[in-house]
């Protein structure tokens, strides 16, 4: 005779339902178009990812993981949600914990913006701090453990949780919003790497739908990524990352290097400056994070200016500015930090002036 489970679903069929009706009252997320000098010939799109309910490109990684958790039974009704973030997956997990009534706790280290901690707290998540940022994971796991919940890892999960064939995915999103623009199909996707999972998820989907789009990969200095991508099969150390959100000091196991095609290091000064650059140019104002991407834009539409060619480029906002007014808006705190954004300012105000990047520029 056959042996039955004698687990029911019942909790957890109406917890995916609860996480998709949240999703279908969510409307997509905005994709703005930055003014460039017409003569230019290319366009280049933000698409602004600070508009999810909670604030940041984490919300859509912390649904799918939820979702993922459910699926894979790993997540039940009284299931202690953990997480190893810097502050915006976090947010996004409380929220959804909040939603299903789970307890939440993040492990995250100490010098992660009041803002961030406030919006966890605010979902009723508590906030474990750690000194070291290699140390978050080791203490999320033994928190899981003591607590008998589970650990989410979305550094483990993040590429994996999200369908790259499409299903509404972000790469998806991206392509149906240029479907009316004058380059429908971009040059570029410019994206920054926390977990990989974004990068991943755009690459993969590029290449099933056989797109001529390239992706390039922004990173921060220090960090792990690149020099795991630039030398394959290689397992480089790096140091936690000054730029909330994006960098790692070890090569995450959602990173996928094979999936692209270029990677451009940023100066953490020229992130800031690219940041606030921004919100002069728009009015949109975005966290450092979003700087990155713009640091990494810029270089190639210069490319692009140089060579003759036409196109688009498309990169995300990933969160707001608001989340870090006592961080990086403040001069005061970039200054004991040892970061000056004065000298990749005047590269950026170089670059609007002639239309080329500066060869001594970072």
């Amino acid at each position: 005779m056959p042996r039955f489970s004698a687990a029911d679903r019942s909790w957890s069929d109406d917890a995916v339902r609860r996480i998709e009706a949240d999703g279908n009252r969510s409307a997509d997320t905005h994709l703005f178009a930055v003014p460039l000098p017409e003569e230019w010939g290319v366009q280049v799109y933000l698409k602004d990812e600070s508009t999810h309910r909670t604030g940041s490109l984490k919300h859509r990684l912390a649904r799918s993981l939820f979702l993922f958790g459910l699926v894979n039974g790993w997540i039940t009704e009284g299931t202690t949600i953990v997480e190893a973030s810097s502050g915006s997956t976090a947010v996004s997990e409380a929220y959804f914990a909040q939603l299903l009534g789970l307890p939440f706790v993040a492990v995250m280290t100490a010098t992660t913006s009041r803002e961030k901690i406030a919006l966890i707290e605010q979902y009723g998540g508590t906030c474990r701090f750690v000194e070291h940022a290699s140390d978050v994971y080791a203490v999320a796991e033994t928190v899981a453990r003591e607590t008998g919940g589970h650990y989410m890892d979305q550094f483990t999960y993040a590429e994996r949780a999200t369908d790259w064939r499409g299903n509404n995915n972000i790469a998806e999103s991206i392509f149906d919003q240029l479907s009316l623009e004058p380059h429908p199909l971009p040059a570029w996707i410019v994206v920054g790497a926390g977990t990989g999972g974004t990068s991943a998820t755009i690459g993969r989907y590029l290449r099933y739908h056989r797109h001529p789009t390239r992706l390039a990969v922004v990173d921060p200095e220090g960090s792990a990524f690149y020099p795991a991508w630039a030398h394959p099969g290689s397992t480089p150390g790096g140091r936690p990352s000054r730029i909330e959100g994006i960098g790692r000091p070890r090569p995450e196991p959602s990173f996928v290097p094979s999936v692209i095609d270029a990677m451009i290091q940023v100066p953490d000064a020229a992130s800031v400056a690219a940041a606030r650059h921004l919100r002069a140019l728009t009015g949109l104002h975005a966290g450092p994070s979003t700087g990155t991407n713009l640091w990494g834009v810029w270089q190639l539409v210069a490319d692009l200016v140089a060579d003759g060619r036409t196109g688009s480029i498309v990169s995300l906002m990933c969160d707001s500015g608001d989340r870090y007014a006592a961080t990086y808006d403040d001069d005061a705190w970039l200054m004991r930090k040892g970061l000056d954004p004065a000298a990749p300012a005047a590269v950026l105000e170089s670059f609007f002036a002639t239309g080329r990047w500066a060869h001594d520029a970072p």
